[in-house]
């Protein structure tokens, strides 16, 4: 009977080999906001809304920077399993999120203040820390949901 489930159900393996190169340490708001300027491309900036999950380990230093939704001019989906599920993979402690406004308004929509606290209720289940999400335009600025004190 073993010998016959082990041919139809998949063996999961588990592999952590971590980037040797230096990462970079995010000790302000600002720190985050120029990471994640790579992963705009400034001549789409404000064609579509992309979604970033920044993962932290203990020491906030940039463990990598997930895609975790691209969508149309006025939204994207953001799936929280799918943040949460990588955090836990790359060990993650700290997360910081970045999404961009097309329009170029920096103000967060109800949707984004209601996605922001449904994410840092999931974090706090896994003591994975939400520092931050950032609102980034065009115009070379930024919101920052800790700054306003909602997070």
């Amino acid at each position: 009977m073993q010998t016959e489930l082990c041919e139809h159900v998949a063996e999961i393996q588990i592999s952590y080999r971590p980037a040797i190169a230096r990462k970079p340490q995010i000790r302000s708001i600002l720190d985050a906001y120029t990471e994640f300027l790579h992963f705009y491309p400034k001549d789409t900036i404000a064609l579509q809304e992309r979604f970033f999950a920044m993962y932290l380990n203990t020491s906030n230093r940039v463990i990598g920077v997930f895609p975790v939704s691209s969508g149309g001019i006025a939204g994207t989906c953001v799936d929280i399993r799918l943040i949460l599920s990588v955090a836990l993979k790359v060990l993650a402690t700290g997360l910081i999120l970045c999404h961009n406004h097309p329009s170029g308004s920096l103000e967060p929509s109800a949707a984004d203040k209601m996605i922001t606290n449904k994410i840092k209720e999931a974090c706090t289940f896994m003591d994975i820390r939400l520092f931050d999400h950032l609102i980034i335009s065009s115009e070379g600025n930024y919101y920052s949901f800790s700054k306003e004190r909602i997070i």
